[in-house]
């Protein structure tokens, strides 16, 4: 029910969905007000025409099957579209004319002086005549004005200009500098405000690779779902920025791609807020429905953009289903609808059949390769990319980009055999180092940040795709040291070798080839009793590195020092050395044992009302810190205070972690979460609500 307030008098009065999967539809009283077909990108329900004091009846009926009419359904999936209200919902009060939109663009961004645009999109749903003004100001982050302007308005559309701006920040990875437009409408109706934030900054795919602002920038990242374990897609703010900093700050991202649909506003802002490039793509997987399912596939480009138009983060608009067959009509418009609404953002369209007709402005293309002509046996080996006029079928120079690589062709568990896991670490590596080293790519997302729940005919038995360099639960396996070891040691000294460190867990027993993933010059190796050895990057496999990786092999160790079958095993100690200097230092135990059982909460306080989440991760450690991967055995965890855990209350580790969320109810207070083990003490951890 929703009760009248006296607010609501002479109002418009509204619900706005940030998105339902995926046939929805919403009644007041009885009355059909709105249906949306589309699970991703957000609609608003007019309440004003049916909307009567006392209680009103509100009905939201959502219908989460994989109806053929909408995409992306009609074919096969490879990934969950989870049913229901899983983004939020606002109730919006609003003048009778207002602000229902504004496109900002900045026109000369490397410019001395520098300008600013805004169209400005005004809702006037009983279409009243009216007559107002625009006033309009740019702030920057933290304060301080920058411009102000304003514009009489008799319209539902309006146009301001601010020049002559002098002393801007661009907004760049490494200095994400925000700016905020606000805008008040007043006419004889009322007054209605908005704000939207943007930023100043250039972004262009060129056949010699990516330019943004105008200085050349390899793109190098991954692709992300939107979904948790036991969730779904409904969490909230917390975790949709989390995984923005994980891709930013723990992998060393520079770029995600959001496949394969809009992702949450509030995932789109954090990576506004931090730095973090973003591909953003519309809804669908390999399959094109007919006349009225590509109409909606069309409503789908304008949904996404004119959500997301004013997003610095936002290098370009995906408009094309991924990995779909050409289909000229269709596609001409999806990129001609892109170009109309944002002609400052290039298109591409995902595909991964060769010789496909380009419609849009990049070339993206999903390269397996190393899942067609398999790697030697011994992991080592050069990498050849497929060949851009080869697979395109174009002659001329055209902007090229990798947008996925690996993930179902070589699936790895965190827990899998440390054979296969180096395996999965260096197929990532030689395909970072191939990108890296040719310019006509202007960079790569690889197949993906994280596994995720998937249909019984995907995935491994257990319907979960071990795609990621994460787990489900954010915990990294190897292969996340590969991207993160990329990263400048300033930001984060990475120092990971690629073994459980057990001679037993290879095929030919011992652990060379040894890769130990960082970003060090170099580093020194000490096995028992053996004299420590210096040992460099492997510069001759992954010549493009930014941060090859060291590679213990017969090259530079001989198997006499890392003891063969049949001698004692030893422990081992890697230093990592930077300007000289150490700056990290880890040791392998020869015989490790479980010794400590952490638990990290991402935070520990939250917000009360706002299905507020945070992660916790247990790992078991061994007396050198190091995580167990050995150890699985069962952890039972209760909570007491006005929150939940997400998910069941006992816990098997795989790997010797797991992860789990807890979420805030709506009152305030303290949450006292206990974890019981049969092996270590018992273990507490205080959150509080406010």
């Amino acid at each position: 029910m929703l009760t009248w307030e006296d607010g609501f008098e002479g109002r418009e009065v509204s619900l706005v969905f940030d998105a339902a999967m995926a046939d929805s539809e919403v009644y007041l009283n009885g009355h059909r007000i709105i249906a949306h077909k589309d699970g991703y990108t957000p609609f608003e329900a007019r309440l004003t025409p049916h909307l009567k004091r006392g209680e009103n009846l509100l009905t939201v009926k959502i219908d989460g099957s994989e109806n053929p009419e909408i995409p992306p359904f009609g074919g096969q999936i490879d990934y969950l579209c989870f049913a229901g209200i899983y983004r939020d919902v606002w109730l919006k009060v609003a003048s009778p004319v207002s602000i229902a939109n504004v496109k900002i663009e900045t026109p000369d961004a490397l410019a001395d002086t520098k300008s600013v645009t805004a169209r400005v999109f005004l809702a006037n749903p009983e279409g009243r005549a009216f007559a107002g003004t625009i006033s309009a100001q740019i702030s920057r982050r933290g304060g301080g004005d920058v411009a102000t302007a304003s514009v009489n308005v008799s319209a539902n559309e309006a146009f301001l200009t601010f020049e002559n701006l002098t002393g801007i920040e661009l907004w760049d990875i490494d200095n994400p500098v925000l700016y905020a437009l606000s805008l008040k409408l007043e006419t004889e109706h009322g007054e209605d405000v908005l704000t939207h934030r943007f930023g100043f900054r250039t972004a262009q795919f060129t056949p010699d690779g990516f330019l943004f602002n105008g200085r050349p920038l390899k793109l190098r990242g991954l692709n992300r779902h939107q979904s948790w374990p036991h969730t779904g897609y409904a969490m909230g703010r917390r975790a949709q920025e989390k995984d923005a900093d994980i891709l930013k700050y723990e992998l060393a991202c520079n770029i995600v791609r959001t496949s394969h649909y809009p992702q949450s506003k509030w995932f789109i802002e954090r990576c506004d807020e931090i730095g973090l490039l973003c591909f953003e793509e519309i809804p669908g997987w390999q399959h094109i429905g007919g006349t009225e399912w590509q109409k909606e596939s069309v409503e789908n480009v304008r949904c996404m953009i004119e959500r997301d138009w004013n997003h610095p983060s936002i290098i370009i608009w995906g408009v094309r289903i991924n990995e779909s067959q050409d289909n000229h009509d269709f596609y001409a418009e999806t990129n001609r609808l892109a170009r109309e609404l944002d002609a400052t953002r290039q298109t591409g369209g995902v595909r991964f059949i060769t010789n496909s007709e380009l419609l849009e402005d990049v070339y993206t293309m999903n390269d397996f390769i190393l899942g067609q002509e398999e790697m030697p046996g011994n992991n080592r080996g050069r990498v050849v990319l497929r060949d851009r006029v080869e697979t395109t079928g174009i002659t001329r120079p055209i902007p090229y980009m990798i947008t996925e690589y690996n993930g179902h062709m070589y699936p790895t568990k965190r827990f899998d055999q440390e054979q296969r896991q180096a395996e999965h670490v260096t197929r990532h590596l030689l395909i970072l180092d191939a990108v890296a080293g040719d310019s006509n790519i202007s960079g790569s997302t690889g197949w993906c940040m994280f596994d995720y729940n998937t249909h019984k005919d995907f995935g491994a038995g257990d319907r979960i795709c071990y795609h990621g360099v994460l787990d489900m639960y954010r915990i990294p396996k190897l292969a996340a040291y590969a991207y993160a070891s990329q990263g400048d040691p300033k930001d984060g000294v990475v120092l990971q070798p690629v073994t459980f460190w057990a001679r037993g867990e290879r095929n030919v027993g011992g652990v060379l080839p040894l890769i130990i993933l960082t970003n060090c010059d170099y580093i020194e190796v000490k096995f028992g009793e053996w004299p420590a050895k210096r040992v460099y990057p492997d510069r001759e496999n992954y010549p493009h590195l930014p941060h090859p990786p060291v590679v213990l092999d017969l090259r530079s160790v001989t198997p006499e020092e890392f003891g063969t079958w049949g001698r004692v095993w030893r422990e081992g100690t890697f230093t990592g050395y930077v300007d000289g200097k150490p700056v990290k230092s880890l040791t392998l135990p020869a015989d490790p044992v479980p010794t400590t059982l952490e638990v990290t909460p991402d935070d520990t306080a939250l917000r009360a009302g706002e299905k507020d989440a945070v992660r916790v991760v247990i790992r078991v450690l061994d007396q050198c810190g190091n995580l167990l991967p050995f150890f699985e055995e069962p952890v039972s965890l209760a909570l007491e205070g006005p929150g939940r855990i997400i998910g069941p209350a006992d816990h098997t580790l795989k790997g010797g972690a797991t992860g789990f969320w807890i979420e805030a109810g709506d009152e305030h207070g303290t949450l006292t979460l206990t974890i019981k083990s049969r092996r270590f003490a018992t273990s507490t951890t205080t959150f509080t609500i406010n």
